[in-house]
């Protein structure tokens, strides 16, 4: 593999953590090997790997972005990565209100309920 996939993996892991990834890892097959190979290198070993603004930016933009979109499953996924990017409720709720103004009152509606869930789910995972 390539430097941007090794630190793209490295990435991968310090933001979603290493159980997420080896999961995604043991699920791989033949069929989604190259897209697995793109996600790493592109998403994480060139755009999450750069050092010109912070994961918890980085975090608050992906949140702000997939929410905006409907990507609710990928939502999730990346407010449980708050919890390595440095990520807080309170910045989360501010990227959603930007979300409600532009790109749509229910898209942020949906996103804030969906983040509620999953902090909720993490705030038990830690009892």
């Amino acid at each position: 593999m390539s430097d941007r996939y090794d630190q793209g993996m490295t990435t991968r892991r310090r933001v979603l953590g290493d159980a997420h990834v080896a999961r995604a890892e043991a699920a791989k097959t033949d069929f989604d090997e190259p897209f697995q190979r793109l996600i790493t290198e592109s998403a994480w070993g060139a755009v999450w790997s750069r050092d010109t603004i912070s994961p918890r930016e980085r975090s608050m933009l992906t949140i702000a972005l997939l929410a905006g979109l409907g990507n609710d499953h990928e939502l999730a996924l990346h407010i449980r990565a708050t919890a390595n990017t440095g990520a807080t409720p309170g910045d989360v709720i501010e990227a959603l209100l930007h979300v409600a103004i532009y790109a749509g009152v229910p898209r942020a509606n949906h996103a804030i309920k969906i983040a509620k869930e999953t902090f909720a789910e993490m705030e038990a995972a830690k009892r």
